[in-house]
């Protein structure tokens, strides 16, 4: 599985981006995909995941509300739309795919070592 990561920039608080992440391989349309990210001096998290046909997601505590992820089989893709951005959400996204098959949890779905497969990394800064 490849995966592109694209979306990134820079905006101000408030302001909305949305990250795409392309992927390629038989196992993309078929596994969970999460978006995780990684502040400097931070541990990486997950922010958002999805399953393979989009009756399961997870949102972490601190993106609840305002992120919103999605997938589109046809087009290979799994999106990440970021609205009312805070600066505490400057960090690295990367796209990530599960390296099992059905995760049937929230839970599971969130957790790191479930995953696999990684894209090169989006930079996402929100200034105040």
């Amino acid at each position: 599985v490849q995966l592109q990561a694209s979306g990134g920039g820079l905006v101000q608080a408030g302001g909305s981006l949305r990250l795409s992440c392309a992927g390629s391989g038989p196992t993309f349309n078929a596994y969970a995909v999460a978006w995780f990210r990684q502040a400097s001096g931070k541990e990486r998290e997950c922010v958002a995941a999805i399953n393979w046909n989009s009756d399961i997601t997870y949102y972490g505590d601190s993106v609840k509300g305002r992120f919103t992820i999605s997938r589109d089989s046809g087009k290979n893709t799994v999106y990440l739309q970021m609205n009312r951005l805070k600066p505490e959400d400057t960090a690295v996204y990367y796209c990530a795919v599960a390296g099992v098959p059905l995760l049937t949890t929230a839970q599971a779905m969130a957790d790191i070592n479930e995953y696999d497969y990684w894209g090169q990394g989006t930079q996402v800064t929100v200034s105040s």
